[in-house]
């Protein structure tokens, strides 16, 4: 019997992008293909919640201060309607506050944009996995190191 090659790979993480800058999303896209599917991109919170019940994405990379709605409550209300993707931030706030509510809010993963060339694609591949990841700045981990 010929083996299917086409079908037995493995299908890559259905990824859909949220962030309010396109500097920033041109970035991510460029590191992401390949690696992983990019569904679709959105620029602020409710257009996220729409695009994530429309796409059924696997993983929804969002910022946290975007306009209308930020990414803290857009997950929020994500978990609250029963949403299976993972959650990954993607933000300029290297503050424990913002990771912690991140997480609480239902992110698997918390990367600082400074480092996103060496930390997004790794976040991704743990949330995935069903891990939490976070970015090893400086800051955050002293606040993990601490127990806070």
């Amino acid at each position: 019997m010929p083996v299917d090659f086409v079908n037995a790979l493995p299908q890559l993480a259905r990824v859909l992008l949220a962030d309010d800058h396109a500097a920033v999303l041109a970035q991510v896209i460029n590191r992401l293909t390949g690696t992983f599917e990019i569904v679709g991109s959105v620029g602020n919170g409710p257009d996220l919640i729409r695009a994530v019940a429309h796409l059924d994405p696997d993983v929804v990379v969002l910022d946290i201060t975007m306009p209308g709605m930020d990414g803290i409550e857009v997950a929020l209300k994500l978990q609250r309607a029963g949403c299976r993707a993972k959650l990954v931030f993607l933000t300029v706030h290297d503050d424990p506050d913002y990771m912690r509510a991140a997480l609480q809010s239902g992110g698997s993963a918390y990367v600082v944009k400074s480092r996103l060339a060496s930390d997004l694609v790794t976040a991704i591949h743990e949330a995935v996995a069903g891990r939490c990841f976070v970015s090893p700045t400086i800051s955050l981990q002293e606040h993990k190191a601490h127990g806070q």
